[in-house]
């Protein structure tokens, strides 16, 4: 349980659930009554405040729009069957967070406003949380910087907040996608390993090529060769060959995803081998040519586990094995969702109880 810390709140007026179709949810349109607000001004972070979902007034100097100053992580709340509200895996998204505000030279949020905060928040909006298989409560904690001021240096006053939105199932089919050998999201060195804002601003247009050509979304490889398999999209990609869990090694191109920590940890509780290395895209379409490739699927907080049925390489496109019942992607979806549920053990601690 996390303790409440007092947090001047204003409620809104008029709710605006009752308008709401749970059943068809468009994931990130629909968002809850109220947010989560504080500032960072004369180096000290100020007191935060909850108030109703809404718009807000900045500068057209502010420096976030012009330089870049944008962080965020996307993470989940869940209900269990008598009505619980659980979090998953919060404090790693804390300090994920806080790894990209110091990539980004911003102030790190300080653990009692961020899991307080969120917890008071999440509270006040228990209703907006749905309970129907596949949903969730998507959380949204962000922070960007505020000053009104045109000059490349950082800002000395930032803003962080939370939003929150209920969602259904992110993808309904398996994904067709294809390597990306001309452009890059990230370079080694660079800030590919956090969730800057600028990573997915500038994944958008060969993205989108993609998506003209009938790709759902891209394999991204490495900046120097264009050899080696980085992310799925805007998720981590994971492969089964021959029995083996297979995915890239972490690097400072390579987000640590939340997601991913959780399906490589359940692969080693059932002892099945997990390789963190380098893998290339040759090796998996020899996996596919020799019938090793058992499965292909990207890992995220949004998607949680999404299937790669078709990968597109030098304008062939390479048709995956249709996964068996047992397939270790279903059981790795289907324990998550039993934990999350509380329909299962948590021995690894991820479900923070309200």
């Amino acid at each position: 349980m996390i303790d409440t810390l007092t947090i001047q709140t204003k409620r809104t007026s008029a709710s605006r659930l009752p308008e709401v179709d749970f059943d068809h949810l468009e994931f990130g349109k629909t968002f809850s009554d109220h947010m989560l607000v504080v500032d960072y001004q004369d180096g000290e972070w100020q007191e935060p405040q909850i108030v109703p979902y809404g718009d807000m007034t900045v500068s057209p100097a502010n420096s976030a729009l012009h330089y870049g100053q944008a962080i965020f992580e996307g993470m989940k709340a869940y209900k269990n069957e008598q009505g619980e509200v659980y979090m998953f895996r919060p404090y790693d998204n804390l300090h994920r967070l806080n790894a990209s505000a110091e990539r980004m030279c911003m102030p790190a949020i300080p653990e009692e406003i961020f899991m307080q905060g969120l917890a008071q928040l999440l509270r006040l909006d228990a209703e907006w949380i749905p309970s129907f298989t596949g949903s969730s409560l998507y959380i949204r904690p962000f922070m960007f910087a505020t000053d009104g001021l045109l000059g490349v240096r950082p800002s000395d006053s930032y803003r962080f907040m939370i939003i929150t939105c209920p969602v259904g199932l992110y993808y309904n089919k398996p994904l067709r996608v294809r390597f990306e050998e001309k452009y890059v999201r990230s370079a080694e060195g660079g800030a590919g390993f956090a969730k800057n804002a600028g990573n997915y601003g500038a994944a958008m247009y060969p993205t989108k090529l993609a998506q003209q050509e009938g790709y759902n979304q891209l394999i991204w490889t490495d900046a120097s060769e264009h050899r080696y398999v980085e992310e799925s999209g805007t998720m981590n990609a994971v492969f089964v060959i021959d029995g083996r869990i297979v995915t890239p090694a972490l690097s400072s191109s390579i987000l640590d995803g939340i997601t991913r920590r959780s399906v490589l940890q359940l692969a080693r509780d059932w002892d099945i081998p997990v390789e963190e290395r380098k893998v290339s895209a040759l090796e998996i379409l020899a996996a596919q040519a020799n019938g090793t490739l058992q499965e292909a699927f990207g890992v995220g907080t949004a998607a949680t586990i999404a299937p790669i049925a078709v990968i597109g390489y030098q304008g062939e496109d390479y048709t995956l094995p249709i996964p068996p019942a047992d397939a270790f992607s279903y059981r790795v979806s289907a324990a998550l969702a039993e934990i999350r549920s509380g329909n299962a053990a948590d021995p690894h601690n991820w479900m923070v109880r309200l």
